[in-house]
C-alpha cells in the first residue's frame, strides 16, 4: 500500500482551505511533525514567517512601517527557523527537500526564507523551486492582527 505524501501548513492563525493540509502552529509542533513522519514523506511544506505575538509586533511596528526586520526583537521561533531545520534534516540525512512554499504576509520574512531555501537548493545543484504562494485560508479567532 502506497501512503499518500503529506501536505504540511505552518501558521499560527490561518487555517488553509482544502482538506489535504495538516496544520502545525509553531516551531515545536513543526519539528515534531517532521521527526515523526520523516522529511521524505512530505509532498509540500508551506511556511508562514511570523509565529506569535512578538513576531506580529515586529511586523506591525517595524516591517510595515520601516521595512526593517530585527530577529533579536522576536521571542518565539519563526518560519525562518523552520526553514533552517528542514535544510539541516535534508543535509544531514541526505533527503531531498519536498516542494517548499512560503505563504507569509511578511515581505522581508518571505524573502529571507525564499533566499535561504533556494540558496541551499542551488548549492545542491538543484532547481530553485521555493516560491511565494497565496493559499486560500480563513483566520482563527486569535487576534494577532489588531
Amino acid at each position: 500500500m502506497i501512503k499518500e505524501k503529506i501536505y504540511l501548513y505552518l501558521d499560527d492563525v490561518r487555517i488553509p482551505n482544502g482538506q489535504h493540509w495538516e496544520v502545525v502552529r509553531n516551531y515545536d509542533e513543526f519539528v515534531s511533525h517532521i521527526k515523526l513522519n520523516g522529511l521524505e514523506n512530505y509532498e509540500v511544506i508551506s511556511l508562514d514567517h511570523d509565529l506569535g505575538d512578538s513576531a506580529m509586533k515586529e511586523y506591525n511596528t517595524n516591517v510595515k512601517l520601516n521595512y526593517e526586520l530585527n530577529y533579536k526583537r522576536i521571542e518565539e521561533k519563526t518560519g525562518m527557523d523552520c526553514a533552517r531545520f528542514i535544510v539541516m534534516e535534508s543535509l544531514t540525512n541526505n533527503i531531498p527537500l519536498p516542494q517548499i512554499y512560503v505563504h507569509s504576509a511578511n515581505p522581508i520574512g518571505t524573502h529571507n526564507i525564499l533566499g535561504y531555501i533556494n540558496n541551499y537548493l542551488r548549492n545542491q545543484r538543484l532547481p530553485e523551486t521555493c516560491i511565494k504562494v497565496n493559499i486560500e485560508h480563513t483566520i482563527t479567532t486569535k487576534e494577532f492582527y489588531d
